[in-house]
């Protein structure tokens, strides 16, 4: 009799207890918004690596740029599952299609005698219009998904079956010039006002307005998007009956949230659209701008992170780039990094892809997802309480 009463006993207790934790991470989302988390990030996030004859070439032309080409993701689906909650993502426009279906380095190994790598596009997604995704366009086009939106598609699926993870943040990099002296064939299609529309509604055919954190919603009542931002800031002690600012996690989770990397063309992305108004990219803004919600401090020190951080910006920075930090197993920027108040912390290796020469990662403490901010987050802000443990 006794052994049953304890049974019955945790039997009722069990349930108990589960419905207590959800109901403290239902209270703590009602309070915590997304700029008072940490996450980590993947740089490149589609790069697939290098073919062996391509990488034969690209060493003995350049053995330094192939150094720092070195590494390679897993498919987005796995990043995510792995831990990784921001992705990096490049684009070429090709309005036309087929713009970049034929790579000069495949026929700079044919010259070289070098054996024919597998092809890169069996499916010749590139062929057809829409945007393109790849790190350098010529040289280095192998990816995990070849169009911007088979990589969102493969995002929001992965969404859908975990329909409770914190937001994940999409870094999108326009491409649109020459990089260094690669050999490259093809000019590649400029980014206009009306190419930033076709990338909008890229995004909105695969994305519905209720899977999404866009700048409206985040300016709401506000002029700007900079005085929505400030409002819900840790230095903020104003209160105000205006809507907007950003999202607590109970009005995030589930959701994506798209950010710009370069800051050059966030003029032409705000053209006809103030403070970002209609439009679904946060710009990678000057601090102080109108449309200043979001800043990259890829190279800021932790000072400089950290009074942004508390001005209420979101920021993502790098915590390695290159592949040396991961030869030598040197973390003194990652551990400066995860110090700071930088929201996004991008690697080219998250811990579910340590590097190989040295075993290198970046993670979190107790391989969490997210954490609380060290620099934003409100005091008894509980980390076990954003995602489970990944390991």
């Amino acid at each position: 009799m006794t052994n049953f009463r304890a049974a019955l006993s945790l039997m009722i207790m069990l349930p108990l207890s589960v419905l207590a934790q959800k109901n403290t991470v239902s209270e703590q989302d009602q309070t915590l918004r997304i700029n008072q988390i940490q996450v980590i990030g993947s740089h490149n996030s589609y790069h697939s690596g290098i073919a062996p004859s391509e990488r034969k070439l690209i060493e003995q032309q350049n053995p330094k740029a192939m150094r720092a080409l070195d590494y390679a993701h897993a498919p987005l689906a796995d990043q995510l599952t792995g831990g990784v909650r921001q992705l990096e993502i490049d684009i070429y426009a090709d309005s036309k299609g087929g713009r970049y279906s034929h790579p000069a380095i495949v026929g700079k190994v044919a010259e070289a005698g070098l054996p024919a790598d597998p092809d890169f596009d069996p499916q010749h997604e590139m062929d057809k219009p829409g945007f393109k995704v790849m790190h350098v366009m010529d040289v280095d086009q192998r990816s995990s998904c070849h169009t911007f939106i088979a990589c969102l598609t493969t995002i929001r699926g992965w969404s859908q079956q975990h329909p409770q993870h914190l937001p994940i943040f999409i870094l999108v990099e326009t491409k649109q010039g020459r990089e260094g002296s690669a050999p490259q064939a093809h000019t590649p299609e400029p980014f206009t006002s009306e190419t930033f529309d076709a990338l909008d509604a890229e995004i909105r055919s695969v994305f519905s307005s209720d899977e999404m954190i866009a700048p409206d919603q985040v300016r709401g009542s506000y002029d700007t998007l900079l005085e929505a931002v400030q409002s819900t800031s840790p230095a903020s002690s104003a209160s105000s009956k205006k809507t907007g600012g950003w999202p607590t996690l109970s009005d995030s989770r589930g959701k994506v949230i798209f950010l710009m990397d370069q800051r050059n063309v966030g003029p032409v992305y705000i053209q006809g659209h103030a403070s970002l108004r209609g439009r679904l990219i946060f710009t990678n803004a000057a601090p102080g701008s109108p449309d200043a919600a979001f800043t990259e401090e890829n190279d800021g020190t932790k000072a400089e992170i950290d009074v942004l951080a508390r001005q209420g910006y979101l920021i993502r920075t790098r915590t390695d780039d290159g592949t040396e930090a991961a030869r030598t197993n040197d973390h003194t920027r990652a551990d400066i990094a995860l110090s700071s108040g930088a929201q996004m912390l991008s690697t080219d290796y998250p811990s579910s892809e340590p590097s190989r020469w040295t075993g290198f990662f970046v993670g979190l403490p107790h391989g969490l997802a997210a954490r609380c901010n060290p620099i934003t987050a409100p005091p008894g802000c509980v980390d076990s309480l954003l995602e489970p443990s990944m390991k």
